[in-house]
C-alpha cells in the first residue's frame, strides 16, 4: 500500500459510544468570522434544539501546538425556542456520568464557552476518539464551560461533512457541573 493511499479520507459514517452522546448538526450562513451550527437531538418523540457558535480561533504559541493545528477561542451554545432536552439530558447524564440530575433550571438566552480544537481533518476511531490517520472530517474540541466552582470540561467534536456533533465526557469528575451548565441552555 501506497503511502498516498494511506491519506486518503475515509468514508465517514458516526460511530456510537457509551461515554458520548451524538446529535444532528446543519451549518447556518454567517457574514462574520464565526462559525455556527444549529444542532437537534431526536429522541423518545422528544426534539432538543439549540445552536453552537464558534469565534474566530488562533493558534497556541507553543511548536507542538502548532505541528499539531491546535487552536484556542471563545464560543457559545444559544437556546432555541421550543426545545424539549429532557431525553436528551437524561442521555447525557449517562455518558457523562453525572451522578444527579440539576434541580432548579434557571434557563438562560446563551452560555459562553472556551475551547480549544485539538486539531483539525480526525478520523472517528471505534474507542470514540480521534485521530489523524486516515484523514477524517471531524473537529474534536475540550470546550470549558462555567466560572469557578462551577466550570467543568467536555469534548465537543463536530464533523459538518456528515452533519454529526457530540458531547463525549473529559473526566467523570465533571459530570454534574457540565450537566447543570447545558441544562439552562439546552
Amino acid at each position: 500500500m501506497s503511502s498516498t493511499r494511506s491519506q486518503e479520507r475515509v468514508a465517514e459514517h458516526y460511530i456510537p459510544n457509551a461515554g458520548s452522546v451524538g446529535f444532528d448538526v446543519e451549518p447556518v450562513q454567517r457574514n462574520d468570522s464565526s462559525q455556527q451550527w444549529f444542532a437537534t437531538y431526536s429522541s423518545q418523540g422528544k426534539i432538543a434544539k439549540f445552536r453552537i457558535e464558534l469565534g474566530a480561533t488562533k493558534p497556541l504559541s507553543d511548536k507542538e501546538s502548532r505541528d499539531f493545528d491546535i487552536e484556542q477561542g471563545e464560543g457559545s451554545f444559544i437556546a432555541e425556542p421550543g426545545s424539549d432536552a429532557s431525553i436528551l439530558l437524561v442521555d447525557l447524564k449517562k455518558a457523562l456520568e453525572a451522578k444527579r440530575f440539576p434541580s432548579k433550571v434557571q434557563r438562560v438566552r446563551r452560555i459562553p464557552f472556551t475551547f480549544v480544537s485539538l486539531g483539525k481533518n480526525q478520523s472517528q476511531a471505534s474507542d470514540g476518539g480521534f485521530n489523524a490517520k486516515p484523514p477524517g472530517n471531524w473537529t474534536p474540541m475540550k470546550i470549558f464551560i462555567g466560572e469557578g466552582e462551577q466550570e467543568g470540561d467536555v469534548f465537543l467534536n463536530l464533523n459538518p461533512v456528515i452533519k454529526k456533533g457530540q458531547f463525549s465526557i473529559k473526566d467523570a469528575n465533571y459530570g454534574d457541573t457540565v450537566l447543570a451548565q447545558l441544562a439552562r441552555v439546552l
